[in-house]
């Protein structure tokens, strides 16, 4: 292994809302001095057995991941499940248990989006997806930044489709105890993904670590596109209150669309001891 290692945790394909195929992302990544990467596409794996083989050709160690999206205390949470055995069957029915539904969800969201005068959003989202089992805001957002709706994707966040806005319809998910249940099963890793990105009060935040390391529950993303520079103290401070170790990832979606590229993505604070410590 290199001497300094840049290590992202967290990047997503075309298997889910991604817009790069998986050998694309390991490219792309590469490219920008990453070399040991994970693959953690929303709620499938289908893509890790091509993202290895890229990762492997281009020299980098590869980590076998997934991000399962959850419910707690009604608000949807992600948790990202390292060194996963992808082809573990309770893996894999969990999440596809976790897949269904999302169709009907997105029907819904074009309805709404239909009524805020925003016609045939759900062809219109069609076209970015590459799995229709995996439609989602995201594949919405992009159509609505085509169809000059908004300017950019942040733009349709503050427009639509979150809690308020023409195109929010919550879904039930997984449960944690669920999500954290299947990783071991597959004798993964869990993270909660993004952690500041939460809408949760101090104590609803204790709750939910409290409860996630009752369950087995691992790290916490420190450093993480999804986190501002503040929060990066923030959650180094939390991992060594609650014990957790700390892992980092771009939160990559597509080339000019995610809010830190590969190469701009600071490293973990010497203070917190990195979930990947006795992996490499």
């Amino acid at each position: 292994m290199p001497s300094v290692l840049n290590v992202d945790l967290h990047c997503h394909s075309n298997v889910s809302d991604g817009v790069l195929p998986p050998a694309g992302v390991a490219q792309y990544a590469h490219r920008a001095g990453v070399n040991a990467w994970a693959l953690t596409d929303h709620d499938e794996v289908g893509g890790v057995a091509r993202a290895r083989a890229a990762a492997h050709g281009l020299g980098m160690t590869f980590v076998a991941g997934v991000e399962i999206s959850i419910t707690w205390a009604s608000q949807t949470v992600h948790i990202v499940g390292l060194q996963i055995d992808e082809d573990n069957p309770t893996l894999l029915q969990g999440l596809q248990a976790t897949r269904s539904g999302r169709d009907t969800r997105g029907r819904e969201i074009a309805s709404q989006l239909a009524r805020a005068g925003i016609p045939d959003a759900y062809e219109g989202a069609l076209k970015y997806v590459d799995n229709p089992d995996l439609i989602s805001r995201t594949h919405f957002a992009r159509y609505l930044v085509e169809c000059g709706a908004c300017a950019n994707i942040p733009d349709v966040f503050r427009k639509y489709l979150t809690e308020g806005k023409p195109g929010y319809v919550p879904h039930r998910w997984a449960s944690l105890s669920d999500a954290l249940a299947w990783i071991r099963a597959a004798d993964g890793v869990a993270v909660i993904a993004h952690p500041g990105r939460y809408k949760f009060s101090a104590l609803e935040e204790g709750a939910l670590f409290d409860e996630f390391k009752q369950l087995g529950g691992t790290a916490i993303e420190v450093v993480t596109g999804s986190h501002t520079p503040d929060q990066y103290a923030e959650y180094a401070e939390q991992a060594r209150r609650h014990g957790f170790l700390a892992s980092r990832g771009t939160d990559f979606h597509a080339p000019g669309e995610s809010r830190v590229d590969f190469s701009l993505l600071p490293p973990l604070p010497a203070s917190v001891k990195p979930v990947w410590h006795d992996w490499f």
